[in-house]
């Protein structure tokens, strides 16, 4: 078996999508069928079923996946120790979310950018679940969660830190003010909330116990929605200091029922690159200081 064809089998496994599959190695796609017919061929079974314009794994085809992704990172990992380079160098695909991206990663994204200018980050923007599945299946190196759950199947994960929330509100707001709040309080005000899938929206929206939100995606346009009086919001604090000290928005005395913790989570049983390694020693480093 060719490490080549075990490199394409892994990425057609991990997709689903012999076209994708091959946009993303930069093959046409008759290569990829190809490379795949090749190996099938070798190993005398079919690796994928194909269903229309759909395919999926056959039992062959998921038998072989978990040894073509430790074949790629042995080969990986040869290819670092043999390299000889003091310099970190390789691709690191992130999955994050817009409140880690924007107020928690810059310093470590900074960091890696004058330090380790051969380590290539992307950031990937997706929530929790589209998050845990991509590490699942391999699209993602690492990534970062803000979760209530700090166990998740098929993933190894680390706490970073705790992410404290806080309920914010214009100043003139009618809730502002006052010395506590009960959930009770909230009932009949008008929410501001983050597109669905957001774990502190979702757990926000189950203690509330399904009530309407005016949805507005961002945290950015949630704050300026909410400094315009068109409702109230839970948002992670670090998302809202600069906003709290300027007076602009101002937090409300209610304690959430759940406590969420930012993660740094990667496929169980992979074995990270060195680079890899350095940005997880990074990130945990950055954030601690962060809380300090």
């Amino acid at each position: 078996m060719e490490l080549r064809l075990l490199t394409t089998f892994e990425k057609v496994a991990d997709v689903l999508s012999f076209t994708r599959a091959a946009a993303e190695l930069g093959y046409a796609q008759s290569s990829v069928t190809s490379q795949i017919r090749a190996l099938e061929s070798s190993l005398g079974v079919d690796l994928f079923e194909r269903l229309g314009s759909r395919i999926r794994l056959t039992e062959a085809g998921e038998r072989l996946l978990p040894y073509a992704r430790r074949m790629a990172e042995l080969a990986e990992e040869a290819r670092t120790a043999v390299a000889a380079t003091a310099e970190p160098s390789g691709p690191i695909a992130i999955g994050t979310m817009e409140s880690l991206t924007s107020y928690r990663l810059p310093p470590l994204l900074e960091y890696f950018h004058h330090r380790y200018p051969k380590v290539r980050l992307t950031l990937r923007p997706t929530l929790g679940d589209e998050t845990r599945q991509a590490l699942r299946q391999g699209t993602y190196d690492v990534g970062f969660l803000m979760e209530a759950e700090t166990e998740h199947e098929g993933l190894e994960s680390e706490v970073l830190a705790p992410e404290p929330l806080v309920l914010v509100a214009a100043p003139g707001h009618p809730l502002a003010g006052g010395t506590e709040l009960s959930t009770a309080d909230l009932a009949g005000t008008p929410l501001v909330g983050t597109e669905p899938g957001c774990a502190y929206r979702d757990l926000f929206e189950a203690a509330l116990r399904a009530p309407r939100f005016l949805e507005f995606g961002t945290i950015e346009a949630s704050k300026r929605a909410v400094a315009s009086g068109l409702g109230i919001a839970l948002l992670p604090r670090v998302a809202v200091a600069e906003e709290l000290a300027g007076g602009t928005l101002v937090p409300l005395p209610w304690e959430a029922p759940f406590t969420l913790f930012t993660q740094l989570a990667w496929r169980r049983g992979k074995r990270l690159p060195e680079h890899v390694r350095l940005f997880v020693e990074q990130a945990r480093r950055l954030v601690s200081e962060q809380r300090a």
